[in-house]
């Protein structure tokens, strides 16, 4: 039992590896760019358990912005992505764009809430 579910595993994690090296270039940068974010967020909350949340804005604001900026890159790459047949008519610039401009508009609220 033990034995056949190592074999499927590592038979799984095969098939994902193989599949995955067949993304371009482009999706794998957001994609760093998306775990970079969430592990950033994650220390945040492993140094907040260990030394204390006196300045809980300042907590939820650096939390809260690597959270937000990790969910506008993953709709980034949901839109530069070819194999999408929903953003087609989009042009790659024009998400780019959108990105920026989110991060911006997100940014500012957070250094809002900072106080």
């Amino acid at each position: 039992m033990v034995k056949s579910t190592s074999k499927d595993t590592q038979a799984l994690f095969h098939s994902l590896r193989s599949a995955y090296a067949a993304t371009p270039t482009n999706l794998k940068i957001i994609d760093l760019y998306v775990v970079f974010s969430v592990f950033t967020a994650l220390i945040q909350v492993v140094y907040m358990a260990v030394v204390g949340s006196f300045p809980f804005n300042s907590f939820l604001s650096g939390v809260l912005s690597c959270i937000g900026t990790a969910v506008l890159a993953v709709c980034l790459r949901i839109q530069v992505n070819k194999e999408n047949k929903e953003f087609k008519d989009l042009p790659p610039e024009r998400a780019f764009a959108d990105f920026v401009l989110c991060n911006l508009v997100l940014h500012l609220v957070i250094m809002n809430f900072l106080g």
